[in-house]
């Protein structure tokens, strides 16, 4: 997995009153936990931004009051109107102790089924899954090669040697369907319709 670096300064008080000035700064609160000590402190927003849009899942290396700590970010706030960032969660993360992150999944190859009119449809853009740091990959590959229509990938039909998947086994991927639903008109038959027939002339013509 990638990995980004990223500058922090230790916030000197911690409550609402701080966090809202650092803001005001365009810095984001921030907390690193994992280790021994919870570690509170500030890194720029727009630093931040940059990496946090990207599709790509980064360790983060923070550097911290003259330290290095392997991290990976945990959880992130943003704010409901303007989408800014108010707070970021970091773990801390040894290389002797197993990480469950969400991975992004890549699809390749070209399924039969939508050539041959389906639709393509991805039901999950992550995959959960547990493995050490060092056997973290960026994303997770999974080929559409023999879908045909009907047909889906579940999370039980991958393999990655040192990952644990923690999706359920059953949870669907990716599928091809029909592109459209198909409908069969009933025509009624000919038993259903009342043939009309002239009635007889019941009286005589006088002369």
């Amino acid at each position: 997995m990638k990995t980004v670096s990223l500058s922090g300064s230790l916030r000197e008080n911690v409550g609402k009153k701080d966090a809202k000035m650092h803001r005001k700064e365009f810095k984001v609160p921030c907390v690193m936990y994992g280790g021994k000590e919870q570690i509170h402190f500030v890194a720029g927003e727009k630093e931040l931004m940059k990496i946090m849009h990207s599709p790509v899942v980064y360790i983060f290396n923070l550097k911290i009051a003259g330290k290095e700590h392997t991290t990976i970010v945990q959880d992130v706030q943003y704010h409901p109107v303007t989408d800014r960032m108010l707070h970021v969660d970091f773990m801390q993360i040894l290389p002797e102790k197993p990480v469950i992150i969400g991975v992004p999944i890549k699809v390749i190859g070209t399924a039969p089924g939508v050539l041959r009119g389906g639709k393509l449809v991805k039901k999950m853009r992550k995959l959960a899954i547990k493995a050490l740091v060092q056997h973290l990959p960026d994303e997770i590959t999974v080929s559409i090669d023999s879908l045909d229509i009907g047909n889906t990938l579940k999370v039980s039909d991958l393999t990655l040697e040192n990952v644990t998947f923690l999706d359920p086994a059953s949870s669907v991927i990716v599928s091809v369907q029909t592109a459209r639903a198909v409908v069969e008109e009933v025509v009624p038959g000919a038993e259903g319709a009342a043939a009309t027939a002239a009635a007889p002339a019941t009286g005589a013509k006088k002369a």
